[in-house]
């Protein structure tokens, strides 16, 4: 890659621990590069699938159709002036969304697009996806708290109750997915799901019964994760005017709308990752062509994220605790001890005699 242009651009050997680090560097730069001209067009669909539901046009002023409509409002909000409260902590107010930004982009460096794509191809990814998420809760909630207002904090106490609650029943459902799979490791959890639609975690027999109301939960708890319609609770402009953000302008405000969506498209990313099959094909056999199908898979949760923001209407905060804690802990619980259960004694019976 980029070491071997080096290499030939010198005529010299590389050392190898200098290769390795021009090769991660440049790997991280692809990532962020290409992850955030990816959330411009995927902003745009989302703004296109909203109109769409409404029977509205949406955005198709700025370049051909609008495709240029992310790219004008990145700079409009980059060249606007930064306006911080009288009364905020000036560093922590301009701290807050910088840590969002930085936690949402780390996050990525685990996740394979294709077999072997990944910056850090770890055995232990899924904890560190975890550990990330768990951590991005504290832009807010320092946002929140640095702006010297009610209302920012408010919205900030309820991303933090709410991202907790919902993280609960996410590692659970992960866990029946390490369980079918036998590893922590992305990319094994994918391979673990080849041979077509039947073996993928969603639709995989008789696992089906459990598996497949898992991946709807995950899909819900990620909705809940990523402050997402209809669970958008921590800026309801109805109730908070717009919560933990709304004193935040210019490049703060666009440092969380990145950090906001940038986490969107990961758990659309892990749906297609830990249920979906990965990078592998529909079809046993049929033309494995492997970035495509992971980005097809990603697209294609993201449309269902989209189609329930203009769909469904925002849950009262009482019935988003009560769905978080007395139906979704409960129920995967028991989806853990039937997913144990089955790995244990029907998959590996070997394991379960000893």
């Amino acid at each position: 890659m980029v070491s071997g242009f080096l290499e030939g651009l010198f005529n010299r050997q590389l050392d190898p621990a200098w290769a390795w680090s021009i090769d991660k560097v440049s790997g991280i730069l692809l990532l962020v590069v290409g992850v955030l001209i990816s959330l411009a067009f995927i902003l745009l669909a989302d703004r296109k699938i909203w109109a769409a539901v409404q029977m509205r046009k949406g955005p198709n002023v700025v370049g051909p159709f609008g495709l240029l409509q992310s790219f004008a409002d990145f700079f409009k909000f980059v060249f606007k002036e930064i306006v911080v409260p009288a009364g905020a902590d000036k560093f922590l107010f301009l701290l807050a969304p910088l840590i969002s930004f930085i936690l949402a982009f780390a996050a990525w460096i685990v996740v394979p697009v294709a077999d072997g794509w990944a910056i850090a191809n770890i055995n232990v990814g899924i904890m560190y996806l975890f550990a990330i998420s768990s951590l991005g809760v504290y832009g807010i909630i320092i946002g929140g708290w640095a702006s010297n207002s009610k209302y920012p904090f408010l919205g900030s106490l309820r991303s933090a109750a709410q991202m907790v609650s919902y993280e609960v029943s996410i590692g659970f459902i992960i866990i029946t997915v390490i369980l079918l799979s036998g590893s922590m490791n992305i990319g094994e959890i994918v391979n673990s799901q080849k041979g077509g639609l039947t073996q993928w975690h969603a639709f995989a027999f008789p696992t089906i019964f459990v598996m497949f109301p898992m991946f709807v939960m995950f899909f819900i708890s990620a909705l809940a994760e990523t402050n997402r319609p209809p669970f958008d609770l921590p800026e309801a402009e109805s109730e908070l005017v717009a919560g933990y953000q709304v004193e935040y302008s210019s490049t703060p405000y666009l440092l969380f709308m990145i950090a906001e969506y940038t986490n969107i498209v990961l758990m659309c990313a892990l749906l297609a990752l830990l249920f979906l099959g990965g990078w592998s094909s529909p079809i046993a056999g049929f033309v494995e062509i492997p970035f495509l199908w992971f980005a097809l898979k990603t697209l294609a949760m993201f449309f269902l994220f989209a189609l329930v923001k203009a769909i469904v209407p925002r849950y009262r905060y009482d019935q988003l605790m009560r769905l978080g804690w007395k139906i979704f802990l409960p129920t995967s619980l028991v989806a853990v001890a039937a997913i144990g259960w089955y790995a244990t004694f029907v998959a590996h019976p070997e394991i379960g005699g000893q």
